[in-house]
């Protein structure tokens, strides 16, 4: 693998602690003080009412901003709509320039990572510029130069878009990137492009038994990344058979 894809939150950062508090307030925000239509619109975007934590695979554990309007404003169009849409972002893009909280050992990751010439870069589902702002904020900003949100791209996840994007960006073609991401969107991604490796990471809001038809591994962390890349490429230098 010559270039690694990431996807944002539950890969690098920390799904439920950075974005948890964020959808509760937001939530009550939207639903003018009602705290029973917050819950409602809660529980309908993924979140466990039980548990507390975001479902895998539901509007607010993978969807766009666009996806949630859509789903708390199914009425909604044209100028109304894009209002809301970009009340979101906003909301998005202030809360993950401050409260954003990296998955243990992500800085040390990529550090290596790019000792090993691999060339990053992320593919997440919020708005770039709102991702953009969250990684430089958590200091990851100088390993990941190539940052893609929903908004630069015709069809974002589980589209092969992105993948296409950062391949044209840097020049390497997809069967050589690798796509790390904890939510099956970003497998289903990984496969649409033609990309060399789906990993699967459990870091977030999906168990491996949502994962695994879909990874070519699933591993516990990104922390284990490094040496599942040197093992394959050991493998493959060993027998070009098996490439």
């Amino acid at each position: 693998m010559r270039a690694i894809l990431f996807d944002k939150d539950g890969t690098l950062l920390d799904f439920e602690a950075t974005w948890g508090p964020l959808y509760r307030a937001l939530a009550l925000d939207l639903a003018g003080g009602d705290p029973a239509r917050a819950a409602a619109m809660l529980a309908a975007g993924g979140i466990d009412e039980e548990t507390g934590r975001t479902r895998s695979g539901s509007v607010l554990g993978a969807g766009t901003t666009s996806d949630i309007v859509r789903l708390w404003y199914p009425d909604l169009a044209g100028e109304a709509f894009d209002a809301v849409a970009a009340r979101i972002d906003a909301s998005f893009r202030a809360h993950g320039e401050h409260a954003s909280v990296l998955v243990p050992g992500a800085a040390e990751v990529l550090a290596e990572l790019a000792d090993m010439d691999i060339v990053m870069g992320v593919a997440t589902n919020d708005a770039t510029d709102a991702a953009v702002a969250a990684i430089a904020a958590v200091g990851l900003d100088e390993y990941l130069p190539y940052v893609f949100g929903y908004d630069s791209v015709r069809h974002p996840k589980p589209a092969a878009d992105i993948v296409l994007a950062f391949a044209s960006a840097t020049g390497v073609d997809p069967s050589d990137i690798a796509v790390v991401g904890d939510n099956r969107h970003d497998m289903e991604m990984a496969r649409a492009a033609g990309a060399g490796a789906a990993i699967g990471v459990l870091t977030g809001n999906s168990g491996e038994s949502d994962l695994v038809a879909y990874a070519d591994v699933v591993l516990p962390s990104i922390r284990e990344l490094p040496g599942w890349l040197a093992e394959r490429e050991e493998t493959e230098i060993a027998d070009p058979a098996e490439t």
